[in-house]
């Protein structure tokens, strides 16, 4: 890319708002014979890339799809995947993607709260849900989208954002009801993205990214649309394997690469890690779960590169930011608020704490969501409003911020288990277990797992002769999504509680680190 061409893409991603797609064509022009995206099985280059994208937005509004409609994909992450949520975008729709391991159940809730009147499905997803699943919506397999998508040359009518317009609706992940959809608008994911794709052309860094946490979950959009808006080239990974990452990142020579707390615990303790070159990473990012002071450290000795760690919500507020290369003796925090991000401590009563008394974290910033899908009361519920009328977003953590402004959690309001980089809440596990005949009481506590961070531990108070847990951990696992099912289920005679009756999770946390069997 010439220094003119390089100049003027950076001038058009420092303006305070774009157009996704026109970056995206302009780029094709720029860079036609380079990578753009690629898979085990795909590779899309620059110059295909934008035809791609507007064949299948224009066989999209052909089919029904109306400006801020929800498209919703399902599947596992591939170059196909990645298109049609582009594709979604162009065509002025909104990308929906549903999480792979939530229930059929909380699947059709969540494409029919989408509004979406397309569902895009890979092979897999649809052999396991079978032919009747959402059939009035229009499926398209999403193997066969060349197929599916508009003649060669087609293009969509033109899509000229708002500021407001949706861009994506994220479902959170967890729930055993319905999960909410998190809106993010045009304007929140340009402020969001572009500034990130804006400081790799001024480092020079030549991007070339390892996506390998799934396209549904917000975490893994850091890797994704940041490096499209670089001109840079994404390789999507569909299941998260050790040698397979390793592999693919030395032979791509990875720049840039996104991965949760669990992912890079796997890496360390992955007997061959050190034979692999790793030479060409510059920037690692990790989000989504609780990211130790030791494994940080341990990253930052064995692998090339800078490490940051973001703290904040998929629904936006306070955006923090830990360069632990540049601060090594603050792993123990996540970091500072970043440019454009404030925070507040506050006590049970919304009053703000004095400087380095832990409290419930409340935070804003420019990338705050749009709010919940057809959820106007719970979108409230997640704000507090301040004396002078400023809404913050409840960040649902407790933490103290020290002396130089670096946010140190300390627990999590709630007791919101984090498990694989995804959000459990304990109640809604606790509300399964007792609908099974045989339990009288039920809690649900996290505890630490090497393998996924933490991990959901279920106790409960039994009926007399109702003494078989097995037989209702399977039953209570068999409703519930992949990544909520209980690690174990321990039987008590009774639930340890306050002089006021409140439960004592703590010793519950204790009791199952006794207990044991979870890893």
């Amino acid at each position: 890319m010439g220094p003119m061409n390089h100049d003027a893409m950076m001038s058009r991603l420092a303006e305070p708002f774009g157009n996704f797609p026109d970056i995206l064509m302009e780029w094709s022009r720029i860079k036609g014979d380079e990578l753009a995206l690629v898979d085990e099985k795909r590779e899309v280059y620059w110059a295909e890339l934008v035809g791609l994208i507007d064949r299948l937005a224009a066989r999209l509004v052909e089919t029904g799809l109306q400006r801020g409609q929800a498209v919703a994909i399902l599947g596992t992450s591939t170059v196909e995947y990645a298109l049609v949520f582009l594709a979604a975008m162009r065509a002025g729709g909104v990308a929906a993607p549903l999480t792979t391991s939530a229930s059929p159940e909380q699947l059709e809730g969540m494409a029919k709260d989408s509004g979406s009147i397309h569902l895009f499905i890979d092979a897999a997803k649809a052999a396991e849900l079978g032919p009747e699943f959402m059939a009035h919506l229009i499926r398209v397999p999403l193997e066969s989208i060349d197929q599916w998508m508009a003649p060669p040359g087609s293009r969509a009518p033109e899509f000229v954002p708002e500021p407001k317009d949706p861009f994506n609706i994220i479902y959170s992940s967890g729930t055993t009801g319905i999960p909410k959809g998190i809106v993010h608008s045009h304007q929140m994911r340009w402020r969001q993205f572009a500034s990130t794709g804006l400081s790799y052309l001024g480092a020079g860094i030549e991007v070339r990214s390892l996506a390998s946490t799934p396209l549904y979950s917000n975490t893994t959009m850091v890797a994704f649309l940041p490096v499209l808006l670089a001109g840079g080239c994404v390789r999507v990974m569909g299941k998260f394997d050790c040698a397979k990452w390793l592999g693919l990142a030395q032979a791509d020579r990875t720049t840039i690469t996104m991965l949760v707390p669990v992912q890079y615990q796997r890496l360390m303790d992955f007997a061959e890690f050190d034979s692999f070159d790793l030479a060409s990473l510059k920037l690692k990012y990790c989000t989504s779960a609780p990211f130790s002071a030791d494994l940080k450290r341990e990253v930052l000795q064995r692998m090339p590169g800078g490490l940051i760690e973001i703290y904040s919500m998929t629904e936006g507020g306070v955006v923090c930011l830990l360069p632990c290369h540049e601060f090594p003796d603050k792993l123990h925090t996540v970091g500072r608020p970043a440019p454009g991000s404030e925070l507040k401590v506050l006590d049970d009563e919304d009053r703000e704490v004095p400087p380095g008394t832990p409290g419930n974290l409340v935070g804003r910033s420019l990338t705050m969501m749009s709010g919940y899908k057809n959820q106007p009361e719970k979108t409230r519920e997640g704000y507090w409003t301040d004396p002078e009328g400023g809404v913050w977003q409840r960040m649902g953590d407790i933490g103290r911020v020290d002396a130089e402004g670096f946010v140190e959690l300390v627990g999590r309001a709630k007791d919101m288990i984090i498990s694989g980089g995804f959000n459990i809440y304990p109640s809604d596990l606790e509300a399964e277990l007792a609908k099974e005949p045989g339990v009288v009481e039920a809690a649900v506590v996290g505890v630490p797992s090497r393998a996924w961070g933490e991990t959901p531990v279920g106790f409960v108070v039994l009926k007399d002769g109702a003494g078989d847990t097995g037989a209702i951990m399977a039953a209570v696992n068999a409703r519930l999504g992949k990544t909520q099912r209980l690690a174990a289920l321990h039987a008590i005679a009774e639930m340890p509680r306050s002089h006021i009756g409140k439960l004592l999770k703590t010793e519950l946390r204790e009791a199952a680190a006794r207990l044991g069997g979870t890893d």
